[in-house]
C-alpha cells in the first residue's frame, strides 16, 4: 500500500514539473501560461540572462540589413515580453522604422514600456492574442516571434495570423524549439524540420534555419511576393 502511494506522489510531482515548469502551464490554458508571465514579469530580464551583444548579432544587426531598403520599415514582434526586438532594433542608429509589441501578459508589456519610453513613441505596445492579431491584412514588413510558439494553445492559428499581418514578399523570423525538452511539448512543432516543413505548406519561400543557442533555432522566412501592397497602418488596426 505503501509503495503504491509513494508511486501516485511521484507521479503527480513528475505530472506538476512537466504542466508548471517544463512547459511553463503551455498545456493548462492561456491563461495559466499569461499568469506565470506575470508572475515572474519583474526578473524575466535576469532569468534570461539576456547579452546585448549577442542580441545584436544574432537579431538585431541581421534584422537591420535585410530591412535596409525599405525607408521606415514596419516590424511586429509577436509576444514581445520585456521588449526584446524593439529595443535591439530601436537602439541601432540605422533602422528608423516603427516597432509594435502583442503580448497576452500586460506585467511584461509594463516592463518594456518602461525600457522604450525613450524613443519617442517608435515602440507601440499592445495587448493581443496571436491567434487573433487585431490588423490589417499586409501592415508589416517584417514579422518576428521568438521564444513563444510552442507555448501557445494554437501555433498554426498564430503562424497564420503572422502571415496574414506579414506583406507579400515581407519577412517572418521564428525560433524553433530544438533542444533535448522538445519533445515535452506534445503536438507542437519542435524538432528540427517540422516547423520548416509547415511554413512551406503555408506558402512561405526562402526558408532559412540558423542555430541560435542551446534551446532554438532561429527561422528566416518570406511570403510569397504579390502584386498587393500593404495598408497604411495605424494601431488597433484601422486602415
Amino acid at each position: 500500500m505503501v509503495v503504491w502511494i509513494v508511486l501516485a506522489v511521484v507521479g503527480v510531482g513528475i505530472l506538476a514539473y512537466w504542466l508548471l515548469v517544463a512547459t511553463e502551464g503551455t498545456y493548462l490554458g492561456p491563461g495559466m501560461v499569461t499568469l506565470l508571465y506575470d508572475w515572474t514579469a519583474s526578473r524575466y530580464d535576469q532569468i534570461k540572462d539576456l547579452q546585448y551583444v549577442n542580441e545584436l548579432r544574432f537579431l538585431g544587426l541581421p534584422l537591420v540589413a535585410t530591412l535596409s531598403h525599405i525607408p521606415s520599415p514596419r516590424v511586429l514582434d509577436v509576444a514581445t515580453g520585456t521588449g526584446r526586438i524593439p529595443l535591439v532594433l530601436l537602439a541601432q542608429t540605422d533602422f528608423s522604422g516603427l516597432v509594435v509589441g502583442v503580448d497576452r501578459s500586460l506585467r511584461m508589456m509594463a516592463r518594456a514600456r518602461v525600457a522604450t519610453d525613450c524613443y519617442n513613441g517608435r515602440a507601440v505596445l499592445v495587448q493581443q492574442d496571436a491567434a487573433a492579431l487585431a490588423f490589417e491584412g499586409n501592415a508589416f514588413d517584417c514579422v518576428t516571434c521568438l521564444e513563444a510558439l510552442e507555448f501557445m494553445r494554437n501555433p498554426t492559428a498564430a503562424l497564420r495570423e503572422m502571415i496574414r499581418v506579414l506583406r507579400p514578399g515581407g519577412l517572418l523570423l521564428l525560433s524553433n524549439r530544438v533542444d533535448k525538452d522538445a519533445w515535452l511539448f506534445l503536438a507542437r512543432m519542435c524538432g528540427r524540420g517540422k516547423l520548416e516543413g509547415h511554413l512551406r505548406r503555408l506558402g512561405l519561400e526562402k526558408i532559412t534555419t540558423q542555430r541560435w543557442q542551446e534551446h532554438y533555432d532561429l527561422i528566416w522566412a518570406y511570403k510569397a511576393s504579390a502584386t498587393d501592397s500593404y495598408v497604411e497602418f495605424l494601431p488597433g488596426g484601422q486602415p
